[in-house]
């Protein structure tokens, strides 16, 4: 019986095309190949198979963009990500990215990196055209000043809930990236129970600044189409500035806008006329009586007056109306009272 070397059965199996040799693949072939993969499975798959796939796998071509996002989506958030280890890791990832774009990188995606790696791209990414950095408490003017000075094709800024970034950088990039269309500058909603992994000293580092930044965006931004700012704590004065500097705008959202009554909302969507899409809630636009909480809220004082005003003329119409005496007992006098605050506008 002939006995066959099972090494030189496997050559000739792969030469016949029966067994395809993946290390044979052309750089260019293994580079069309992994464009269909994410920059996840790419680092978890491909680049851990042999060096040639390795190289591949940071090229240039495959590395213009760094997108995490949808990692962040697909995982439950913990109390590990605000953790010095892991914005380490995302850092990490950021820069290495950085180092094969050779320059090239124009997008990134991710949350819960540092100064670190956003300074890292400022000095290496001329071309950045999005820049989404969602929950950064480390991310601070010093980074974001570099972004603007360095990445004037800069078109997506997204910068939500990142604390340590002042109206002063805002400031700056306005002045500086003339090509944002899309700006993403949201707080967390006191509305919204915080969840307990996130730290204590984060959320009391939220920022008050809302018509200092309506001010700067109305100002500065005039070529804005999408703006998000929600529950900022701009006021009429603030949502003024931004209808009259941005007549561009498309989408707008100002859900937990607090300090807004539905008049200014009204307003702003007469004064808008490209605006497609305003996003608020209706617990958090005044229009008549304020439920529950939300009192603590209305902490200018033209809306406290507002508020004096719209009680007192809804006390006159409920007293009239018990002139009539239409109470047989005084719970039946409170109760609609109560029910007039509450339904009347």
């Amino acid at each position: 019986m002939e006995v066959v070397n099972k090494e030189e059965e496997k050559e000739e199996m792969g030469s016949s095309g029966l067994i395809p040799n993946w290390t044979e693949l052309t750089r260019e072939c293994l580079i069309k190949i992994m464009t269909r993969l994410s920059l996840e499975q790419r680092w978890l798959g491909p680049m851990l198979v042999c060096k040639t796939w390795m190289h591949a796998c940071q090229d240039p071509l495959l590395n213009s963009v760094v997108d995490l996002e949808t990692q962040f989506l697909s995982t439950p958030p913990s109390a590990s990500r605000w953790s010095p280890e892991f914005e380490a890791k995302v850092d990490s990832i950021i820069q290495s990215v950085v180092d094969w774009s050779e320059g090239g990188l124009k997008e990134i995606q991710v949350r819960h990196c540092s100064d670190r790696s956003i300074s890292y791209v400022a000095e290496r990414c001329p071309n950045l055209e999005i820049l989404c950095i969602k929950t950064c408490p480390n991310v601070t003017d010093e980074s974001i000043m570099m972004i603007a000075s360095n990445c004037p094709k800069l078109k997506n800024l997204d910068t939500s809930y990142c604390h340590g970034i002042s109206p002063e950088s805002l400031k700056v990039v306005a002045m500086n990236c003339k090509n944002i269309e899309i700006l993403k500058w949201n707080l967390h909603s006191w509305l919204d129970h915080p969840p307990q992994y996130m730290p204590r000293e984060y959320l009391s580092s939220m920022p008050r600044n809302g018509n200092m930044e309506a001010e700067i965006i109305g100002r500065l931004m005039p070529q804005l189409k999408h703006l998000e700012l929600r529950s900022s704590e701009l006021d009429a004065e603030g949502l003024a500035l931004i209808c009259q500097g941005c007549s561009n705008l498309e989408y707008l959202d100002l859900y937990g806008c607090m300090c807004l009554a539905r008049c200014h909302i009204t307003e702003c969507k007469r004064s808008l006329k490209f605006l497609k899409e305003i996003k608020i809630h209706s617990r958090t636009v005044w229009s008549g009586p304020l439920r529950g909480g939300t009192l603590a809220l209305a902490r200018n004082r033209s809306l406290l007056r507002r508020l004096d005003s719209y009680l007192t003329k809804t006390m006159d119409k409920v007293s009239k109306m018990a002139e009539g005496s239409s109470f047989h007992t005084t719970a039946s006098y409170e109760n609609t009272l109560a029910k007039e605050v509450t339904n009347c506008s």
